[in-house]
This record gives structure tokens, C-alpha cells and sequence, in this order.
């Protein structure tokens, strides 16, 4: 009997070293989704002690704190437990999807290693949380950052302003705030307005009077689709002062700095769409308030002298986000295309402005002719009507030409030619045929079998393979279809391009004038109206017309860019490089492209 206990003891023992010497090192996330303005605490616990703790890189993560380590150890019944963990506090950089990687350790002389663990940065949430972060007293409830729109439920295509304000309190303290997730306004046109970050003004939060203000950020917005629309928030990291347990020399209380983040919270738009009841034939897109005008640059002129007409329309609205009506012209004029112009402030209130199409004619007749337009359709908002504007005619007298033509009445084009006058001709006129010839001899010997009839005759023969070479490459160059349309590609390309190489070096107003080359040329070569420019469209149209793929995500691809340089670090070699890729990109478009 007692040698069974002591064989039961040692069992029990035996049994106490096996399970002590199962090593577990494992790493535990707070949370696997998280806002970008949120704290992120990692553990990696080991249930044994081990040496040589390696963390991972936490790539895309500022430490915040860390590592803090805990140990604990207790004897239940006889049976050991020990647990020791590292502790960190991260703060994400950017959204994504990122990776926590794998920690090491070693015990009892073999290296053991922790699981990767996946986590998400979402944008910046409303109500933060910091999960099990340590209590830090809160010292800023007197700091605000939040987004003002103008209007929440706005149409399809009208303008609303956006604007991120941060608010401080009379005493709290800020300093040293700087943008860590700009808002990515996808569905909308956006165009950032011009502020001054640094001017303070004082103002009201939430009827507290005493409060100070500065603009952040401003952006006017036009949704090019209908539904709710998501704004997305501002983020900031900023510094402040919370107060310690210490006092000064002169028992004032010692403040020490600390980095705050920050977001205004997201916001949503109610899009409306634009009503169908009352909707005109004719309406490309506008919604604002306008005015319409066809203008010449002279009422007389002589055939084959060009002439400068232009359609305009000014006033407040989407401006950039439409086609104006096309000039009607009499068939004895030749049309140039329009040069496109454009004179739009964007402010605070949104755009407003002229843009217009400057045509050229050239008529080749004489006669009084009537330049006019179509009518031009307008959604006004704020009545929630359509409107239609008839600019006025003009009337043009052209004098001179090969044939005249004479107007019936003032309401149609002149068609009836004036007969000409019959010349007679005199004997005089034919003076200049000699009807006698002062012809000579120039010898007695043959011609025929001479030097002069043997080179004669042998010169068409000599001079055929030349004639052949010549004929050959002018059929070449005339045939160079390929040739033709890489020329006129080109020419495309530099005529679209050339408002943004005049604003290369102003990164914004340089790439708003490369992404609206980029939809300028399509509207041109494709004819279609604005609403219709989303990039799903695009891509849709250019495989339609035998674009290839590759061409078209580049197309595309461009686009983005195009949006995202505008808030990244400018840099002159890379506005250059995207100019020449944007100018082979409309290139290789037109080369492929099937209207």
C-alpha cells in the first residue's frame, strides 16, 4: 500500500512538469476594426518566462505607448500558473487592411513565434473608443472639429459647400494641428477653396459665445448622382496641455503636452434627382442660374474673310459640367470647331462665371445671312423649374465673291444668285498668239541619229525609275492612314493639354486642368453630355468604340490619379511625367478609337 502512494505521487508530479512544459505564446488584438482616429492595444502573453522578447514592426502603426509588462504567478491546489504579456498602444497611419506580425521568444532555449493577427483602419469613426487603454483624464472636451454643410438635400449636379471648422474653447489649448486622412468625396465633382488656416476668428458653438474658430477646409461639391451620399470626416492630429500633479516653484499648477487625434465625423447628402415632368428636348446637364448670348465680332465683312462668332452662357451653377448649344451656320459658311474658353471662379458659394465657344467662319458667297443658336435649358433650383433662353440672332452682310447672293426677305437666308453681266470680247484680246513665227534653220545635218535625239530619246527611259520612286512614296504617304490620325492625335493632344501645361507648377489648378482635358476630349470626340462622364460610363463607351482594355484602364487609371495628386506633395517631375502620359494616353485613344 505505501509504495502505490508513493507511485500515485509521482504520477501526480509527472503529470504537473508535463503540463508546465507545454510553452503557449500567444497575441490578442483589442479589436480587429477600428477608425483611423481610434486606438489600438496588442498583448503577447507567454505562460512560461522566456528571454530575448522580439515585437514585430507594427508597419502602418505610430506606437503610442509600450510596451508595459505585466507579470502574475499563483499555486491553486499545487498547480503553478504563470502568464507574462507585453503590452503596446498603437495608432493607425492610413485605412486598410494591415497585418500585425508575428513576435518571438525564447524559453528554455527554443524559439517560439505568434500568429499573425489581421486588423482593419476604417475612416475615422464619430464616437472614438480606445478599448482598454489606460484612463487618461479628459482634458478637451472644450475642442471641436466638426463639418458644416450648406445644404443637405441638394439636385443632381447643384452646388453645396463643405466646410471643416475646428473650435476651441476659451481655455483650452491648441497648436501644432496637421491633416492625417483627407476626405475622399467619391460621386461628387470637387474643387477645394482657397483659405487661410491661420486666420482665427471668433464665433459661436452650439450658443456658447465664447469660442474661437479656424477654417481647416473647404471644398464645393456637385453630386453627379442621386440617393444619399456619404461626406466623408476630416482627421487631425493636434497638441494640447492637460495638467499634472506637479506645481511650479510658485505652487502653479505643471501642465505637459500631449498629441490628440481628432475627426469632424461623417455627414450625409439626400440627393434629389432632377425632376422628368417639364424637362426640355434640349437640356445637357445645367443647374444654376444663367444667362445666354450669341455675340459677333462684325456685322459686315467681305466673302473669304473670317469671321469670329461666340456662344456664351454666364452666371452661377455647374458651369464646367455642361455643353453649350452648337452654332448654326447658313451652308455657304465653313465652320471651324469652337476653341473652348472658360473664365469660372470657384468660391465659397460655388461657381460662377462665363465659359463659351469661340467659332470661326469663313463664308464664299456674298449676301445677308442670319446666325443663330438653339434654344439653351436650364434646371433653377430654387424655383425647382426648368427654364429655356433664346439668344438673339444675328445678322451678318457679306459683300463680294465669286457669286452674290441676295436675302428674299428678312426672315430666311438669301439663295437666289444675280446673273452675271455678258462680256463681249474684242480682237484685242487674242493679241498675245503669235499667228506668224520667225522660225530658222539651224543647219543642214540630220537630226535624226544626232547626240541631241539619242539623249532625247533615252532621257524618259533614264529618268522612269525616278519617276517611279517618286510616285511610289507620295502613294505611301497618302496611303499612311496610321500616319494621318497619329498626327492629328497628337494635335488633339496638344490642344486639349494646353490649359494644364499654362498651370503646370500650381499642382491644383494643374490637375483640375488635366482631368478636364481628359473629359474635354471625350465630350469632343464621343459627343456626349457631362452627366454621363462617371468612369464606369467612360470605360463602358471606350470598349464600345474597340478601345482596348489596357488603353482604357489607363484612361482611367489617369482620371484617379488625376484626383488623388491633388492632395498629395507636389512635385514638377511628376506633374512633367504626368503631362507626357496624358498626352500619350489621348494619343493612343484616338488611334483606336471607332466613332
Amino acid at each position: 500500500m505505501k509504495s502505490k502512494g508513493y507511485i500515485l505521487v509521482f504520477l501526480c508530479c509527472m503529470t504537473g512538469l508535463i503540463g508546465y512544459g507545454q510553452v503557449e505564446f500567444t497575441a490578442k488584438l483589442s479589436k480587429d476594426k477600428i477608425g483611423l482616429n481610434e486606438r489600438l492595444r496588442v498583448d503577447f502573453t507567454m505562460n512560461q518566462n522566456g528571454d530575448n522578447f522580439t515585437p514585430p514592426r507594427f508597419d502602418n502603426f505610430t506606437l503610442y505607448a509600450g510596451p508595459r509588462q505585466s507579470i502574475s504567478q499563483s499555486w491553486v491546489n499545487g498547480k503553478r500558473s504563470f502568464s507574462k504579456t507585453y503590452t503596446y498602444y498603437l495608432e493607425p497611419q492610413k485605412r486598410g487592411q494591415f497585418t500585425i506580425g508575428q513576435a518571438t521568444v525564447e524559453v528554455n532555449g527554443e524559439v517560439y513565434k505568434t500568429s499573425p493577427l489581421a486588423v482593419e483602419v476604417t475612416a475615422s469613426v464619430d464616437e472614438p473608443k480606445d478599448g482598454d487603454e489606460e484612463d487618461i483624464q479628459d482634458y478637451v472636451n472644450d475642442i471641436h472639429l466638426v463639418t458644416e454643410i450648406s445644404n443637405p438635400t441638394p439636385y443632381l449636379n447643384q452646388g453645396v459647400t463643405v466646410t471643416y471648422k475646428l473650435y476651441v474653447g476659451q481655455d483650452a489649448n491648441v497648436s501644432n494641428w496637421y491633416s492625417t486622412d483627407v476626405p475622399r468625396f467619391a460621386n461628387f465633382w470637387s474643387h477645394d477653396v482657397k483659405i487661410n488656416p491661420n486666420k482665427v476668428y471668433h464665433g459661436s458653438y452650439r450658443g456658447d459665445d465664447n469660442y474661437r474658430y479656424v477654417y481647416l477646409k473647404q471644398v464645393v461639391l456637385y453630386p453627379q448622382k442621386d440617393g444619399k451620399l456619404e461626406i466623408e470626416p476630416l482627421t487631425i492630429n493636434y497638441t494640447t496641455e492637460i495638467p499634472t500633479s506637479r506645481r511650479d516653484f510658485f505652487g502653479r499648477q505643471i501642465f505637459r503636452p500631449i498629441e490628440k487625434k481628432m475627426s469632424s465625423g461623417s455627414r450625409t447628402l439626400t440627393v434629389s434627382p432632377l425632376p422628368e415632368e417639364g424637362k426640355p428636348a434640349d437640356f445637357s446637364g445645367a443647374v444654376g442660374t444663367f444667362s445666354y448670348a450669341l455675340e459677333t465680332s462684325k456685322e459686315e465683312l467681305e466673302a473669304e474673310e473670317s469671321l469670329d462668332v461666340t456662344v456664351k452662357v454666364s452666371g452661377t451653377g455647374n458651369l464646367k459640367l455642361f455643353q453649350l448649344p452648337k452654332l448654326e451656320a447658313p451652308q455657304s459658311f465653313e465652320v471651324y470647331d469652337p476653341e473652348h474658353s472658360e473664365n469660372v471662379q470657384v468660391e465659397g458659394g460655388g461657381m460662377k462665371g462665363s465659359i463659351a465657344d469661340r467659332y470661326t467662319l469663313v463664308p464664299d458667297a456674298g449676301g445677308e445671312f442670319t446666325l443663330q443658336t438653339p434654344s439653351f435649358s436650364y434646371f433653377d433650383p430654387q424655383t425647382k423649374t426648368y427654364r429655356t433662353l433664346s439668344a438673339k440672332t444675328s445678322k451678318v452682310r457679306v459683300t463680294g465673291g465669286s457669286r452674290a447672293l441676295v436675302a428674299q426677305n428678312d426672315d430666311t437666308t438669301a439663295s437666289s444668285l444675280v446673273p452675271r453681266k455678258q462680256i463681249v470680247s474684242s480682237p484685242a484680246h487674242f493679241e498675245y498668239i503669235k499667228l506668224r513665227t520667225n522660225l530658222r534653220s539651224r543647219g543642214d545635218a540630220p537630226f535624226f541619229g544626232s547626240t541631241a535625239f539619242w539623249a532625247l530619246l533615252l532621257l524618259p527611259v533614264l529618268l522612269l525609275p525616278m519617276v517611279i520612286g517618286v510616285g511610289n512614296k507620295r502613294l505611301e504617304k497618302l496611303n499612311d492612314t496610321a500616319g494621318k490620325r497619329v498626327k492629328r492625335a497628337d494635335k488633339l493632344a496638344r490642344k486639349y493639354l494646353s490649359e494644364a501645361k499654362k498651370a503646370m507648377g500650381d499642382q491644383q489648378a494643374y490637375y483640375e486642368a488635366l482631368e478636364s482635358a481628359l473629359h474635354n476630349y471625350l465630350k469632343a470626340k464621343l459627343d456626349i453630355p457631362t452627366v454621363e462622364m462617371s468612369k464606369d460610363r467612360i470605360a463602358e463607351l471606350l470598349q464600345d468604340r474597340a478601345v482596348s482594355i489596357e488603353t482604357s484602364n489607363r484612361f482611367i487609371g489617369l482620371l484617379a490619379s488625376c484626383d488623388f495628386a491633388r492632395y498629395t506633395p507636389p512635385s514638377a517631375n511628376s506633374m512633367q511625367h504626368d503631362y507626357d502620359k496624358a498626352a500619350q494616353i489621348i494619343t493612343d485613344v484616338d488611334r483606336q478609337l471607332k466613332v
